[in-house]
């Protein structure tokens, strides 16, 4: 049975094989939780604001230390099926198995696409936290690399912390953009792991963080 894939739905497999597998395999899917809506709302603003100087030809002003290295992609009409999370970026391996992600924006240097994500988060980006966002655009790059597009070897994220309330009441955001080395093997890695996963006859150990399976087995030894 061939099966669909999102980076979001592959991470699923990094915090716990069982619950990945279970939700692929069983159609058994964790609770879910509440989603807060202002990544939502920055996502929406953030990509208008990119496309608005997309169309001058320019980079935004958080962009600038990039200015004469990079452009943005320019297909509007291509990147707006890339965005979207019902389509996005796709690539169908031999056995009908369906891997899509849905991009951001991408910059141009040369003849080669660059990913670049937004990440909204209520603090300073510490040491560690630009790292959880590897894999995620690895895979990106792994599906535009499958789709006949060269990439750079490396990404970037564009983090937004709040930094204060301003005089008029409005919320200024401090920027902060880093450089992300890409790793497609990585990609491919955990395109392979998932499907050694799932069609293994059975579910394997649960990841000894995973507070759901731990609460699962609770309710069972009841």
């Amino acid at each position: 049975m061939p099966f669909k894939f999102s980076p979001s739905s592959l991470s699923l497999l990094k915090e716990c094989p069982r619950c990945f597998w279970l939700h692929f395999v069983k159609g058994v899917k964790r609770p879910s939780t509440p989603f807060p809506s202002l990544p939502a709302g920055m996502d929406r603003i953030l990509k208008a604001h990119f496309d608005s100087f997309r169309d001058k030809g320019e980079l935004p002003p958080e962009l600038q230390q990039l200015n004469g290295e990079v452009r943005l992609f320019d297909d509007a009409e291509l990147l707006a099926v890339w965005r979207n999370n019902l389509k996005g970026v796709q690539w169908t391996d031999d056995n009908g198995n369906l891997f899509r992600g849905a991009v951001d924006n991408i910059l141009q240097k040369g003849k080669k696409l660059i990913v670049l994500d937004y990440k909204t988060r209520g603090y300073p980006v510490k040491e560690d936290t630009a790292a959880h966002y590897n894999d995620q655009l690895d895979i990106y790059n792994l599906l535009l690399r499958e789709n006949g597009y060269e990439t750079e070897d490396y990404g970037y994220l564009m983090f937004y912390y709040p930094k204060e309330v301003e005089a008029d009441g409005d919320v200024a955001f401090n920027t902060e953009l880093v450089k992300m080395k890409i790793s497609v093997k990585n990609a491919e890695s955990i395109f392979k792991k998932a499907l050694e996963v799932l069609n293994a006859p059975m579910p394997p150990e649960p990841s000894q963080e995973c507070g759901f399976c731990e609460w699962c087995d609770s309710i069972k030894s009841l």
